[in-house]
């Protein structure tokens, strides 16, 4: 049975899916019913999530490819959420409790394509399954690839790098949203529920999802 904080009704425990050791998800992540919900801090926020989105690096972090810069284990995977605030830390002054948050010039099908093989070259290509070698054959002379994928062994100059979270960014994706000019596409699979989160993640491993994975509802 869960248990709250007088103070705001706030559960002190949450369900999760964890991971404790390094694998392919469908065999290292374990439904955990007894996981503490995060203490705030003065600059954060606590979110209860309504729905969740699978991200490539969520199941890359899993297979153990970010070790070096990674959480500790056992840890929660994810990292693109909706949600409503709960609670907001003394710091923070953009947002209340309540509030509802977010955590190219052509499109090629790569079913129907092979598109390293096609006589026009890209000055960039944005490759956001993971298929970085292919990536590298359709830019010109000069070009650029950007890939979640990590670098072989590849001839080309190259550098890597790791985004993190900006809710300035965020809110200025915002409005796009709302007004309807950036629409988000989701996978045709539609949703997963989320006591199906492995299962979703062997789909989004498969590399061949063409849009975003929704876990929703979230319990």
């Amino acid at each position: 049975m869960e248990t709250t904080s007088s103070a705001s009704n706030i559960p002190s425990k949450m369900k999760a899916w964890v991971y404790a050791h390094h694998g392919k998800p469908v065999d290292v992540l374990k439904l955990d019913l007894d996981v503490a919900v995060p203490q705030l801090t003065e600059d954060q926020v606590l979110i209860k999530v309504v729905a969740a989105g699978l991200n490539p690096v969520d199941f890359k972090r899993m297979l153990g490819m970010f070790i070096g810069a990674d959480s500790p284990l056992p840890t929660v995977p994810g990292y693109d959420v909706a949600g409503v605030v709960l609670k907001v830390g003394s710091q923070v002054k953009t947002l209340k409790e309540g509030d509802e948050v977010l955590g190219a010039d052509l499109a090629i099908d790569y079913t129907k394509d092979n598109f390293e093989d096609l006589p026009e070259k890209f000055d960039v290509v944005y490759d956001a399954v993971g298929q970085s070698e292919r990536a590298v054959k359709a830019v010109k002379e000069g070009g650029q690839v950007v890939t979640i994928e990590p670098m072989k062994a590849l001839t080309a100059p190259a550098f890597r790098f790791i985004l993190t979270s900006s809710g300035a960014m965020l809110e200025r994706l915002n409005p796009f949203l709302e007004n309807g000019k950036v629409k988000p596409v989701i996978d045709p699979r539609g949703t997963f529920p989320f006591s199906q989160t492995p299962e979703a993640f062997s789909y989004l491993e498969t590399g061949r999802v063409t849009g975003k994975i929704v876990l929703h509802p979230i319990p």
